[in-house]
């Protein structure tokens, strides 16, 4: 159900740039992920001098990469959407259960933004091993990636059920 045309409303207009946003943070949580390992395993076998911060932060390009790309992937509805389940159910059951589907998605990234942030500043005093970060540094990704999540799902509960091109 990726729709590679322009949005057609204007709430999708409006989050196209942000969920753009979403995606060049992904990537670069990627690239940074790819970079930080690579040099792990450079500085190990090479120099046998292994980088205590490479883990951590490692950790938080996951992370970002994760949070942030399951969020554009909401928008793009190519992630957390059962479109072949809707499309098998009689005409009045698609529309049900696709808002059903967006509510469980706007549900589960209100839970990730709310408990991801409580957990992110409940470490912000305890130092990760290796880096000098909060050990919840890695939360921050998850929190704001659970709130993009259910901010790209609020047109989906709006326009249910899933169009099918």
């Amino acid at each position: 159900m990726n729709d590679s045309a322009a949005p057609q409303n204007p709430l999708d207009r409006a989050l196209a740039p942000i969920a753009r946003a979403a995606t060049v943070m992904a990537a670069f949580g990627l690239f940074g992920m790819v970079i930080t390992q690579g040099w792990q395993v450079l500085a190990r076998y090479a120099f046998n001098a292994s980088p205590s911060w490479s883990e951590p932060v490692t950790l938080i390009c996951l992370t970002t990469t994760l949070a942030f790309g399951a969020a554009s992937g909401v928008h793009a509805r190519s992630h957390f959407s059962f479109p072949l389940l809707v499309l098998l159910l009689p005409k009045p059951g698609q529309r049900l259960f696709s808002r059903l589907s967006a509510l469980i998605v706007i549900l589960i990234g209100l839970l990730l933004a709310v408990f991801g942030m409580q957990l992110a500043l409940d470490g912000l005093d305890v130092h990760m091993a290796g880096a000098p970060l909060p050990q919840s540094s890695a939360y921050f990704p998850l929190s704001l990636g659970g709130a993009l999540m259910a901010l790209f799902s609020l047109p989906h509960l709006l326009r249910a059920p899933l169009e099918t091109h």
